[in-house]
């Protein structure tokens, strides 16, 4: 109906970090006063999986997902895989992320990087549940494992996509979604806008990756301040993203917005 503000859909966001201190009720009144309905929410690790369930069972907006990022495997326990699958038996909607494969961040080590993300892809595939993935600079590599392995039939998400273009029609075959975050605005992400522009329109999702990922400053941006006032990327600028989006594609912000949650209820369910 002509006049009705979008319904928003944030593909991929860390809600429970500790940086937000505490205030993830103000953030998400904030989030459904500019039309977000509905947001995944990313654990990263074993200690944060709590907060992610906690937001879940308070929002009915929440959809929780839960995964071992590749930053902090140095953390996991020798029961990381059962404990992995008991939350996700506490939450059947959940999803399984943040996970993935990183050769970016200095001083990370990658061994034991592809172990972890098959064992989780494998537990994903096995229950049918969506899968948030990162990759940073291994996007070969990733390609491999996925046309290996077993991937869950729903499908998954390369979260901020930062891949190859060329690399788009492959990865889809296999069942992937491409989300575009608010860092693309940035015009030293130029590069990588003609990369949205090919993603086919039902495969594209929206994200806002808050806290991380801030959009460039600018009118009406929020920010949500961590404690010592360092600025950090506010899920409510996830309308911002979405206003990007339908101007890279040529498209209206309606007819994106239908698209979107046609996209994002496919893959992590209605």
């Amino acid at each position: 109906m002509r006049g009705m503000r979008p319904r928003l859909y944030d593909a991929h966001n860390h809600l429970q970090d500790d940086r937000f201190g505490g205030r993830q009720e103000e953030l998400l009144a904030a989030c459904r006063a500019t039309g977000v309905v509905r947001m995944v929410v990313n654990g990263t690790c074993e200690t944060d999986w709590p907060r992610v369930l906690a937001l879940a069972k308070r929002h009915p907006e929440v959809v929780p997902s839960f995964g071992w990022h590749p930053w902090f495997l140095s953390r996991r326990t020798s029961t990381w895989r059962q404990q992995l699958i008991g939350w996700l038996e506490q939450a059947p909607q959940a999803a399984v992320g943040e996970i993935g494969l990183d050769r970016w961040k200095p001083d990370l080590p990658y061994a034991g990087q592809e172990e972890v993300f098959i064992a989780q892809l494998q537990i994903a595939a096995a229950r049918n549940l969506p899968v948030s993935i990162h990759c940073l600079r291994a996007w070969g590599r990733l390609l491999e494992i996925l046309a290996a392995e077993r991937r869950p039939a729903c499908g998954f998400l390369l979260h901020s996509y930062g891949g190859p273009v060329e690399l788009l029609p492959r990865l889809t075959g296999l069942g992937a979604y491409f989300s575009l975050s608010g860092y693309f605005l940035h015009e030293r992400k130029k590069k990588h806008w003609n990369t949205f522009q090919q993603v086919p329109a039902d495969r594209l999702l929206i994200e806002s990756d808050a806290p991380d990922q801030p959009l460039p400053a600018g009118a009406g941006r929020e920010c949500a301040e961590a404690a010592g006032g360092r600025p950090l990327n506010h899920p409510a600028n996830l309308h911002h993203v979405y206003a990007f989006a339908a101007q890279l594609r040529g498209v209206t912000l309606a007819e994106l917005s239908q698209q979107v949650e046609k996209n994002f209820l496919r893959l992590f369910g209605s």
